[in-house]
């Protein structure tokens, strides 16, 4: 992508193909700290690989290495990258938890060094770039997204890019990376539709950024102009043509997802959207994105990333109003951080205060106050979200992070399924069905399901929907997971007895521990009939 570089190899340097004056924020950048930088996300890299198959595979995760089985262009709430990065990792790596996590271990070291080059951009040095990957390495947000697979994992990552590319384009008035950013997009389009908020978000940001300082130069907004800008968002369409149609043919079904999203989380993701945009980043760096804000709020040096600070608030704006969920806005907040680590990191950290005959000793211990604060939200924020605990003292963090609780007791449920199943006669085993109410409980089922003999396991729920329905001639014995949090499935079969309870045996609260397993005689209806009233979203 060019990162290194003022202007994409060959470009042109004219008026026309926005060229950099002499005395314009493209004159030149600090030097990469490279050891610093790729010394940190190394160790972030390391952290999360030995952690990787501590617990389990959260839900989330199960439904991924389903769909990375049924391959499509899209599904009913994803589009087609998360599923193909579970395969390929799995395929690279190894089937458990380690294996799949490979890649969101990999996607979380580069997120901090991404930081680190936002940081650059936005002209901090050394001490200042350090700062901001180890500010990055010990975010609550970095850290989930690094333990899991989920679509958020990849987005950190994209969103970051796109940030970097975005402050070069702002910082050079290089319209040329128009197209760059549009490929880029693209990919993230193939990954999750929340790009288009940021898209949303950025554009009136630059526009209402302003003309330049007073040097009489066009400001921010003049790389809206021209024919680049068109052509970027042209090919990020071509990337993401593929899942468009998908979608399109599908009626747009994930619009219907987004939908109950709102509907049924949408007061709560208002009510805790503030507080969740400081636990995900850290109590401990709330100063230092105080003090980025303000520099793009104040500092007319740094009129051209304004935009940046703008783009936050106006996606934190859409997110609000759409009911989305808190971490829909994160990724931008990574670099409005990125933008206070500079100054910091010259207050707190930099010597030239004992250089020049300051006090060497204050220097000194703001740097040992600086290193205490990073040490403490990164032991926080690690027991916090990754499997540091024994799974029995969950309790103690899963009500802040209920995605941890989700990683333990899958095994433990098939178990429980597979004694169900002990109980149909084995000349009704070639006419019997194992249904699960939701993608979770059946994605276990289909990565575990072996051990026990079980046959496919099918599902109304998402995806699984469309990998259905059981033939008609399946007329039952039924086995039922979970019914409970949709008595409406229960009724779509006659006969039912518990046969099993769920127990992943180590008390651990989480949606599936004492789950009941029914065992039922038959089916209401027809399969074909009954599978379009068995289906749910959300």
């Amino acid at each position: 992508m060019g990162i290194r570089g003022n202007a994409p190899a060959g470009g042109d340097t004219s008026a026309g193909g926005g060229a950099v004056r002499a005395g314009d924020p493209a004159a030149g950048l600090p030097r990469f700290a490279v050891g610093p930088v790729l010394g940190i996300a190394a160790a972030v890299v390391a952290v999360q690989a030995a952690l990787a198959g501590r617990y389990g595979f959260h839900r989330d995760e199960l439904y991924f290495l389903a769909a990375g089985r049924h391959l499509a262009w899209g599904y009913v709430d994803q589009p087609p990258l998360t599923p193909l990065l579970a395969r390929l990792s799995t395929a690279v790596f190894g089937t458990g938890p380690a294996g799949l996590r490979a890649v969101a271990v990999l996607l979380c070291g580069a997120t901090v060094a991404l930081v680190a080059f936002a940081a650059r951009e936005l002209g901090a040095r050394r001490a200042g770039q350090a700062l901001a990957a180890a500010g990055a390495a010990v975010s609550a947000m970095v850290l989930a997204l690094g333990h899991m697979l989920s679509t958020a994992s990849f987005d950190l990552f994209v969103w970051t890019v796109l940030g970097v590319l975005v402050l070069r384009l702002l910082r050079t008035g290089d319209r040329r990376w128009w197209p760059v950013i549009g490929a880029v997009t693209g990919v993230a389009l193939l990954n999750k539709d929340l790009v288009l908020l940021l898209a949303v978000a950025l554009l009136p940001a630059i526009a209402l950024a302003g003309p330049g300082p007073g040097d009489g130069g066009p400001g921010p907004r003049a790389v809206l102009r021209g024919w680049w800008l068109p052509g970027g968002a042209l090919l990020a369409l071509l990337v993401a043509a593929p899942n468009l149609y998908w979608e399109a043919v599908h009626g747009w079904p994930q619009l219907t997802v987004a939908s109950g999203i709102s509907d049924q989380d949408g007061l709560t993701n208002r009510l805790t959207f503030v507080p969740m945009q400081l636990v995900y980043l850290s109590p401990v760096l709330i100063p230092i994105w105080l003090a980025g804000f303000r520099r793009l709020r104040d500092d007319e040096r740094m009129r051209w990333a304004r935009p940046l600070g703008y783009a936050y608030l106006v996606l934190c704006g859409l997110v609000l109003l759409l009911g989305g969920k808190p971490y829909y806005a994160l990724p931008p907040l990574l670099l409005v951080l990125a933008a206070g680590c500079g100054p910091v990191a010259e207050r707190w950290w930099a010597s030239a205060g004992a250089d020049s005959g300051g006090d060497g000793g204050g220097t000194r211990r703001g740097r040992v106050r600086l290193v205490g604060l990073l040490l403490v939200a990164a032991l926080v924020n690690s027991l916090i979200t990754l499997p540091v605990l024994p799974a029995g003292r969950l309790a103690a963090v899963s009500w802040i992070y209920p995605e941890s609780a989700e990683q333990v007791g899958w095994p433990e449920l098939v178990a429980a399924v597979g004694a169900g199943w002990a109980q149909v006669p084995p000349e009704q085993r070639g006419r019997a069905v194992v249904f699960a109410t939701d993608y979770g409980e059946a994605g276990a089922l289909v990565h575990y399901g072996d051990r026990y003999g079980l046959p496919a396991a099918y599902s109304g729920h998402m995806s699984f929907y469309d990998w259905g329905p059981p033939p008609d001639f399946a007329t039952g014995p039924v086995l039922l997971v979970h019914p409970e949090p949709y008595p409406q499935v229960e009724r779509a079969f006659t006969g039912c007895r518990q046969v099993a309870v769920v127990d992943n045996g180590r008390g651990v609260a989480n949606e599936e521990q004492h789950a009941p397993v029914l065992l039922c005689t038959g089916t209401a209806a027809p399969w074909s009939r009954l599978w379009p009233r068995l289906r749910h979203f959300y």
